[in-house]
């Protein structure tokens, strides 16, 4: 059995290889346990989850630590599917290893709120994990003591909360900078008074249109299964909970720079938040509205700032080569001797000298999402991105570089056929021509690689209403690819795996109800299958129906202030293969955020 000593041996590594690191005097404070579920190198490559601890720690009547998985040797597990961690071995190493905080040491059962930062469905098994560890009871009715309280925040949380509604006592919605300081200046106020947690609860709810409280609300199903209402328990509650949005757009920095992150030693910077290009799968398009850059001076000091931490920065942005002054940070990264990595780009925004500018960084490798091989399909998810971009994108960059480039690709859309999967072979081809050809002169071609991932339908999209593809048809899909491509010389492939994303499926589509699947799954040791074959629940309910359009949603308690008629008409444009204009929130009011 590993001994505590252990684990102080390892969290005391870690902390010495931190810069950055904020430990503070527990003295008159109010403890905050910022809980990642998942490894040490995977949370700490997630600036929100590092910009929610920095803010926590901000304020003066504030102690906040890091609750990660326990390590478990070389790569921290990081390489696993998530939310695999929960398996039959972590279920005998959970008598052997306790949740302590990163910090201090410190018990999580010693601090007042337990705050989980969640940005995958499949971490939710890892949420249960840690409070096990912790000595923390799993559901919120069996917490009968007011302290610790236990919540959750971050984008899988304001898209759909129900499925883990019964192991939190309150969500936090919204974006960070918006919620804190107005919740943790009430909660303050609230413990002086000495409450009962009811008592507690329904006033956190009553005085903060972000927060919410499930046990408030009761929800009724009808005889097919689907819901009939959401309904509060109490007057003073209103029939939705509002998602705070901070007004400024980005200007998150990492407070903490390791080398044991996915980003080893890089202090990533967020130019912009949300997306207006609207493709009509991705969340972070809509529930993010309306998009928003930051201030491009601000900007630049920013960079500044964050070069002074470390010379190696990584821009972050749902659509960052969008950003219109984007090369005028590059440059001043460049000039002050600095590297810089940016994340996946558009093939129409490329430029030639936003690509020489990634060359004299050391970037070897180039990411770009066609997400489908049809045009036409394109048109469906709203892409708006023609072939001619992409080949254009092809040509650019073999010219400028020997570049790996990535290609993400989704199978299972909706509509999708077997012609548009054989596009996705087309496609690749005919992008690996245009290589070759721009890099005759220099006789040397990157690698491509395809990044093949399964569709899945997301709360807030217009898809929402969308039923997942089959396991077995998405296996055959892959299965036709890999046949097709793997005589293709310098193309590699890799697929995610079908079950998980039945799995995340159900977890984002669900409602309160598959709670008791994660319960039960937790149970057994991480076994999904075992769990779902003995659920009195069918998952296919919630991962392969259609829905109606005007049927109620378990996310429905939820306002973005997105038209849900706006998301229906989306829908059927889709269907229709019809494309839709950009977000321009200056200029249009049409989804109903602005």
């Amino acid at each position: 059995m590993r001994a505590k000593s252990d684990i102080y041996s390892i969290h005391r590594t870690r902390l010495s290889r931190e810069r950055g690191t904020i430990k503070k005097d527990w003295g008159g404070r109010i403890p905050v346990a910022v809980v990642y579920p998942n490894h040490y190198g995977l949370g700490m490559s997630n600036l929100g989850f590092q910009r929610v601890y920095e803010i926590f720690n901000s304020r003066a009547d504030t102690v906040a630590e890091r609750f990660f998985l326990p390590h478990r040797g070389p790569g921290d597990g990081s390489s696993l599917p998530p939310g695999s961690m929960s398996r039959a071995s972590a279920s005998s190493a959970k008598k052997q290893l306790e949740s302590l905080s990163l910090e201090s040491n410190s018990p999580l059962r010693r601090f007042s709120l337990i705050a989980c930062s969640l940005s995958f469905e499949n971490d939710y098994l890892n949420i249960l994990e840690i409070l096990d560890r912790g000595g923390i009871p799993l559901l919120s009715a069996q917490r009968q003591d007011l302290l610790p309280l236990v919540c959750a925040g971050g984008i899988t949380t304001f898209l759909n909360p129900e499925p883990i509604a019964d192991f939190m006592d309150f969500f936090l919605l919204g974006e960070g900078e918006a919620l804190i300081h107005p919740f943790m200046d009430l909660l303050k106020e609230l413990l002086q008074e000495k409450p009962t947690k009811a008592q507690l609860l329904q006033e956190l709810a009553r005085a903060l249109d972000f927060v919410y409280v499930p046990s408030l609300y009761r929800v009724r199903y009808g005889k097919t299964g689907s819901i009939e209402a959401i309904e509060p328990k109490i007057s003073a509650l209103g029939p939705k909970v509002r998602v705070r949005k901070s007004k400024g757009g980005g200007g998150a920095v990492s407070p903490i720079v390791t080398p044991e992150s996915s980003f080893s030693d890089m202090v990533l910077v967020e130019l912009g938040r949300g997306c207006g290009r609207g493709c009509r799968f991705c969340a972070a398009g809509f529930v993010y509205r309306p998009p928003r850059n930051m201030d491009q001076e601000l900007a630049l000091e920013t960079v500044k700032k964050a070069l002074e931490k470390g010379n190696r920065i990584g821009l972050i942005s749902p659509a960052v080569s969008d950003i219109p002054y984007l090369q005028r940070v590059t440059s001043l990264i460049l000039d002050q001797g600095g590297e810089f990595s940016l994340s996946s780009l558009r093939a129409d925004s490329l430029t030639r000298g936003l690509l020489e500018q990634l060359k004299d960084a050391g970037q070897k490798s180039i990411a770009i999402a066609p997400e489908a091989g049809s045009e036409r399909l394109r048109t469906v998810i709203n892409k708006q991105l023609t072939e001619e971009q992409i080949m254009e994108a092809a040509t650019m960059i073999a010219e400028v570089g020997a570049f790996s480039v990535r290609l993400y690709f989704l199978v299972g859309l909706p509509t999708e056929s077997m012609d548009d999967v054989e596009e996705i072979v087309k496609l690749v081809k005919r992008f690996k021509h245009h290589m070759v050809k721009a890099s005759a002169k220099r006789g040397r071609i990157g690698s491509i690689k395809l990044s093949v991932n399964c569709f899945v339908p997301k709360a807030f999209t217009p898809f929402q209403w969308h039923p997942m593809d089959e396991v077995d048809s998405l296996k055959s899909k892959q299965k036709w690819l890999k046949k097709a491509l793997v005589k293709e010389g310098g193309v590699k492939i890799n697929f995610d795996i079908p079950k998980w994303a039945y799995i995340q499926t159900l977890l984002s589509m669900g409602d309160r109800r598959v709670g008791a699947i994660i319960l039960r799954t937790h149970q057994i040791g991480g076994d999904w299958k075992r769990a779902l074959t003995r659920s009195d629940l069918n998952p296919d309910f919630f991962v392969y129906r259609g829905k109606d359009i005007g049927e109620i949603l378990p996310w429905d308690i939820l306002d973005h202030g997105i038209s849900k008629a706006y998301l229906a008409q989306e829908y059927r444009r889709a269907l229709e293969a019809k494309p839709s204009p950009l977000c321009e929130p200056s200029k249009c009011t049409r989804c109903g955020v602005c």
